[in-house]
């Protein structure tokens, strides 16, 4: 079996020489071998997860969920989930794109012929500016619910040390951040139903509080095999798009 070095892999991977070995501090990638210098070796079988962590990356999860998915008996199927739901995010893309271009083109061939442009072309151009709006007000909700994530995870360091400062006015305005945390929390996944790594079962959790995780991948209980593992979070309205477009 091949060994690889440090900057082997960031170039296959086509990241920084930093990036893998920020992996490695993080316990996400550990090399397999130190060579006789101490350097770091990587086998092949490394080189295929450090290409599934930069896609997990890529896709929005954050380390300590791509640590928790990779480690998870059921790593495989998650992944597959993942990806999937991803494709029909990128299909999704595609097509509006598409049909964006096509827009433009009937309105290019109108002025040419200085034609009047239809009313319902003006229609979908309203559309298709509401749809770009939407989006991105979409990851900017990821983003603070990301950093949201990070900082519950310091909370219980942060209100000890307040508390042995007798900082009680820091007490109360945490007190006010976290449950501004909670509610951005229920808002992000509120329209959202899990799929079960397991058995494929797509659910929904009522007590939304209860379960940790990213805007990508929570833990959850299945309600049809009573599997608990990471379960792939997708958003209703994209099943409603998904379904109008087919």
């Amino acid at each position: 079996m091949s060994k690889h070095t440090t900057g082997e892999m960031a170039k296959l991977c086509n990241v920084s020489v930093r990036t893998v070995q920020f992996y490695d501090t993080k316990g996400l990638l550990i090399p397999s071998d130190l060579s006789e210098g101490g350097r770091r070796l990587y086998t092949d079988d490394d080189l295929t997860k450090l290409r599934i962590i930069c896609t997990l990356k890529a896709i929005g999860l954050s380390l300590d969920s791509i640590k928790s998915v990779v480690e998870s008996e059921l790593s495989d199927k998650i992944l597959t989930l993942l990806l999937d739901e991803h494709d029909k995010l990128l299909f999704a893309e595609i097509d509006e794109r598409q049909k964006q271009l096509e827009m433009i083109a009937v309105i290019r061939e109108g002025i040419l012929s200085k034609a009047e442009t239809p009313a319902n072309i003006i229609l979908d151009i309203e559309h298709v500016m509401k749809t770009k709006n939407k989006s991105r007000n979409t990851r900017k909700l990821a983003l603070v619910y990301i950093g949201v994530a990070v900082a519950v995870a310091v909370q219980i360091a942060l209100i000890t040390w307040l508390a042995k400062a007798q900082l009680w006015w820091g007490l109360g305005l945490f007190a006010v951040w976290f449950i501004s945390g909670i509610a951005i929390s229920a808002y992000n996944i509120k329209d959202s139903v899990f799929i079960c790594p397991n058995c494929d079962t797509v659910f929904k959790v009522r007590r939304v509080f209860f379960t940790t995780g990213s805007h990508k991948v929570r833990w959850a209980k299945c309600p049809e095999c009573g599997e608990k593992n990471w379960c792939v979070l997708r958003k209703q309205s994209q099943i409603t798009e998904v379904e109008n477009n087919g």
